[in-house]
């Protein structure tokens, strides 16, 4: 095998193992709070971008349409978020965060964003700084070819 491919099969290895163990940390937190990763990423989204399109949530945290519709669901039962219906186009309907879920996200966050600095905490600043513009690029790049 090519040194340029060996190359990218370790980093590969190397990006998925590091992703896994991050997000072992981020979602054993949320977890303790009753929601799984993207009960908490919806969340997350609602609260800090506001309203959402329920048919657009899921390209912003990478899931399937029919997925949020669940997610969506299973936070309306936990009374973190409401379902409006669009006044213009009554096909659209939105996810709105509800106090309850603005005053969960300002309870849980700060504690969890402190879970997540510690699990990249193996990283300098500046090497958290440099990693993160080069997973950027790779993943516009990826994202470009996958079309």
């Amino acid at each position: 095998m090519s040194e340029a491919r060996n190359q990218s099969l370790d980093l590969y290895i190397a990006l998925s193992r590091a992703s896994e163990w991050v997000n072992a940390h981020g979602d054993r937190d949320i977890r303790k709070h009753g929601l799984n990763r993207t009960e908490f990423g919806v969340l997350e989204l609602l609260y800090h971008k506001g309203s959402q399109a329920i048919q657009q949530i899921g390209s912003k945290v990478l899931m399937s349409s029919g997925n949020i519709t669940y997610v969506v669901d299973k936070l309306v039962k936990k009374e973190f978020v409401i379902r409006n219906t669009s006044t213009e186009d009554r096909r659209l309907i939105f996810a709105e965060i509800t106090e309850k879920g603005k005053q969960f996200i300002e309870d849980v966050f700060p504690k969890h964003a402190e879970v997540i600095e510690s699990a990249v905490a193996g990283l300098t600043d500046e090497e958290k700084k440099l990693a993160s513009q080069l997973l950027k690029k790779l993943g516009r790049y990826a994202q470009e070819g996958f079309k």
